[in-house]
C-alpha cells in the first residue's frame, strides 16, 4: 500500500475517480506546485477518500486532491514527458491513455498486462461507502468506457454540456447492453436522469429502434427534451387513438409510449428493441400489475429502469424492478422474501442488507445531490403547526366517535372502515368545506387554510413563487379558487391527473417562463410528483400529508433540481393534535426509506391496532391544539 503521509519527498500520484469522471492528482505537500512543475493542468480543489495503511489494517482516509476532468486529463497525460520524475501511478495512467488508440485483442491483452502491474496508488480511491477499492482490471475497464463514451459524445449530435457525474452515468448505462444486462439508474431526483438516458440513446449504434415508456404526463416532456438535446434523433409518439408502428424504422428511432398503452398494445411486445427505458419505474414496482408483466415481456438488448426511489415502502418493490431489468438476479420472489425481506424488514439484519447491497450494487447506479451536486442550495424544512377551529374540533370528534360507536369490525371490512375514517379526519384537517362539501373554502373555518393563505401572501408580496401540493383533487380545486381570490391573481392554476398532457405542459411552461403568470402553482401530489422541472419556485408547501415521505420528497424535488439557485424552503402543514401529527412523527422515523428500508403499509398497520390503541392514535390531543 502506498504510504500517504510521513514522507518528505513524495512524488506526484494519479488515481482515476470514476464517479467524478476525472483524475485525482495527489501526493506532494505542495500539490499545486508539483502539478504545475510537470506542465500539467492543476484541476479543481477537492477531497477524496483513499485506502491508507494504519498499523496492521487499511482504512479510508480523506486526502486533499486536485481533480482534472477526463477530457482534459487524457491529453495532459499523453503530453507528459515519459522521463518525468512522477509516481508510478502517473506513469501507469499515462500508458493507459496511450493504449486507448489501440484496438482488438491486442488492446485487451495490453490492458490486462497493465492491470497486472498497476501500483496501489493508481486505484486507491474508495467506493462511496469507504469500504473497498476497485480492482485494477475493473478500474481500467471503467476508464476505457468513460474515455470511449466521452469521445463518442463529442462526435454525436448531443447538444448538452454534461457534468462529470453525468458522463460517468452515460458510460455506465452504455456498459449494460455490452454486458448483456439491464440496470437501474437510481440517481436522486433532479440530477438529470433523462439527459443521461437521451445521451445513451443518441450514441448507440444499432439497427433496432429504442423504446421509452413513461407516465402519460411525461410524454410531452420526453419529446421536448429529445428535441432539445438530441435534435437529430427520429422520434415517434406512440400514444392516443391513431397509433401505429412502421414496418421499418429509421436508424436510431426513439418510440415514446405510456404505461397504460404498454399494458394493452401487442405491437410493442412484438417489436425487437435495442434499449428500453422505463422512466419513473415506480410504475412497475407491483410485479402483479399488467404494466410490470408487459415490461418483463418486452424483447430488448437491455432494459433500463429510472427511478429516484427504487424502494418507497417495501423491499418487494426492488425485486419487482429488477425482475424486469435483470431477470433472475434476485431469484424467485419467494426466495427473495425468505432471504432478504423477512431478515431486513422484520429483524433489521445488517448482514442480510449487506448481502443484498453486494448483489444489487453492480447493477444499480445511485448518486445523491450531496455527493455529486454539492453546489445545489440546501433545502430548509419547516413544520408549520396549525390550530384547529372550533368547527374542525367538533367535526373531528364527531367523526371519530361515530366510527368507534358503530364499530370498525375485523378483517378486510375493518381495513376499509379505518381507511374511510382516516380520509375523513384528514379532510376535516384540510377544511370543513372539503369534508362537508358545503361550498367554497373561505377563511375562519380552517386553521390550516388560514395559515397557508397568510404564508402565500407573504411569499407573493416578496416577489417569490411557490408550489403547493395536495393529495386531493377536490381540495386542490377549492384552493385554486380561494387562493386566487385572496392573492388577487384569479384562479390559481391547478395541475392534476385529469388534465390533458398538453394543458399540463403549458402550465409548467408558463410558471417557469412567463413573467405575468400566477406566482403560485397548485399540484396534485401524485400527478406532479415526478418528471417536472419547476426550479423557478423557491418555496414548496405540502398542504396535506402523504403516508410515505419518499412520495413527498419526489414532489419537493420538482423545485430542487439542477438550475435551482436559491435555498428551497419546504413547509409541511400539520394540524396539531390530530392524525396529521401521527403522520409527521412517522415521517421523522421513515424519511430516507429508499436508503434504509423500514417497510410497512401505514394504513394496514393502523388497521391492525386494537380499538383502544387506534383510538389513542386518532383522539384529539387538546394540549397540542392550544
Amino acid at each position: 500500500m502506498v504510504r500517504l503521509s510521513g514522507r518528505t519527498q513524495v512524488r506526484l500520484q494519479a488515481t482515476f475517480v470514476p464517479a467524478e469522471n476525472a483524475f485525482a492528482w495527489w501526493g506532494p505537500e505542495n500539490l499545486d506546485e508539483a502539478v504545475r512543475a510537470h506542465g500539467l493542468p492543476t484541476g479543481r480543489v477537492a477531497t477524496c477518500s483513499f485506502a491508507a495503511p494504519e498499523g496492521d489494517t487499511v482504512v479510508a482516509a480523506e486526502r486533499d486532491v486536485r481533480l482534472l476532468d477526463l477530457n482534459e486529463a487524457v491529453p495532459a497525460l499523453l503530453a507528459l514527458d515519459r522521463r518525468a520524475a512522477v509516481g508510478k501511478s502517473v506513469k501507469n495512467w499515462q500508458e493507459a491513455a496511450r493504449l486507448l488508440d489501440g484496438d482488438g485483442e491486442a488492446k485487451d491483452r495490453d490492458f490486462a498486462e497493465l492491470a497486472a502491474r498497476m501500483p496501489a496508488a493508481a486505484h486507491a480511491v474508495t467506493n462511496q461507502e469507504g469500504a473497498a477499492v476497485a480492482a485494477p482490471d475493473a478500474l481500467l475497464a471503467q476508464f476505457r468506457r468513460a474515455a470511449n463514451t466521452a469521445a463518442t459524445l463529442a462526435t454525436t449530435a448531443v447538444d448538452a454540456q454534461l457534468r462529470p457525474y453525468q458522463v460517468h452515468g452515460v458510460a455506465w448505462l452504455n456498459s449494460r447492453p455490452e454486458l448483456g444486462a439491464g440496470g437501474v439508474l437510481a440517481d436522486e431526483m433532479g440530477l438529470g436522469k433523462t439527459l443521461q438516458a437521451i445521451c445513451l440513446l443518441a450514441i448507440r449504434r444499432s439497427e433496432r429502434p429504442h423504446l421509452v415508456v413513461c407516465p402519460t404526463s411525461l410524454i410531452g416532456n420526453w419529446r421536448r427534451e429529445l428535441a432539445r438535446f438530441s435534435p437529430a434523433t427520429p422520434v415517434l409518439r406512440y400514444h392516443g387513438s391513431n397509433r401505429s408502428l412502421p414496418e421499418e424504422f429509421a436508424p436510431g428511432t426513439v418510440v415514446i409510449t405510456s404505461y397504460p398503452v404498454l399494458r394493452s398494445d401487442k405491437p410493442l411486445l412484438d417489436t425487437a428493441w435495442d434499449i428500453v427505458v422505463l422512466d419513473e419505474a415506480q410504475q412497475i414496482k407491483n410485479p402483479e400489475a399488467q404494466a410490470s408483466r408487459a415490461a418483463a415481456r418486452l424483447t430488448a438488448t437491455s432494459r433500463i429502469a429510472m427511478t429516484g426511489t427504487p424502494v418507497e415502502n417495501r423491499l418487494d418493490e426492488l425485486w419487482a424492478i429488477f425482475h424486469v431489468t435483470n431477470p433472475g438476479l434476485l431469484g424467485t420472489r419467494g426466495r427473495f422474501r425468505q432471504r432478504f425481506v423477512a431478515p431486513i424488514e422484520q429483524r433489521r439484519s445488517a448482514s442480510a442488507a449487506a448481502s443484498l447491497n453486494a448483489l444489487v450494487q453492480p447493477h444499480m447506479l445511485r448518486r445523491t445531490k450531496n455527493l455529486v451536486a454539492a453546489e445545489l442550495p440546501p433545502k430548509q424544512y419547516t413544520s408549520v403547526i396549525c390550530t384547529l377551529t372550533d368547527e374542525q374540533i367538533r367535526l373531528y370528534r364527531e367523526a371519530t366517535d361515530r366510527a368507534f360507536n358503530q364499530g370498525l369490525g375485523a378483517g378486510i371490512g375493518r381495513s376499509g372502515r379505518v381507511l374511510a375514517l382516516l380520509t375523513a379526519l384528514k379532510q376535516i384537517c384540510n377544511h370543513p368545506a372539503h369534508y362537508l362539501e358545503d361550498g367554497p373554502a373561505g377563511p375562519g373555518r380552517s386553521g390550516k387554510f388560514d395559515r397557508a393563505t397568510e404564508m402565500l401572501s407573504e411569499i407573493v408580496d416578496d416577489g417569490d413563487r411557490a408550489l403547493v401540493f395536495t393529495q386531493y383533487r377536490v381540495m386542490g380545486e377549492l384552493l385554486s379558487k380561494a387562493f386566487g381570490k385572496t392573492l388577487g391573481t384569479g384562479p390559481v392554476p391547478f395541475l392534476h391527473g385529469g388534465l390533458p398532457g398538453e394543458k399540463r405542459d403549458e402550465m409548467v411552461r408558463a410558471f417557469q417562463e412567463d413573467e405575468d403568470s400566477p406566482p403560485v402553482l397548485l399540484l396534485s401530489l401524485r400527478a406532479a410528483g415526478f418528471g417536472l422541472n419547476l426550479t423557478r419556485a423557491a418555496h414548496v408547501m405540502h398542504y396535506d400529508r402523504w403516508w410515505n415521505p419518499a412520495v413527498e420528497e419526489q414532489a419537493t424535488d420538482r423545485a430542487h433540481r439542477i438550475g435551482q439557485q436559491r435555498t428551497l424552503n419546504v413547509y409541511t402543514l400539520v394540524s396539531g393534535g390530530t392524525i396529521e401529527d401521527h403522520i409527521a412523527q412517522m415521517h421523522d422515523t421513515k424519511r430516507g426509506v429508499a436508503d434504509v428500508v423500514v417497510g410497512g403499509d401505514t394504513e394496514a398497520a393502523l388497521a391492525k391496532l386494537s380499538d383502544d390503541e387506534l383510538h389513542a392514535v386518532l383522539d384529539l390531543d387538546l394540549g397540542a391544539i392550544s
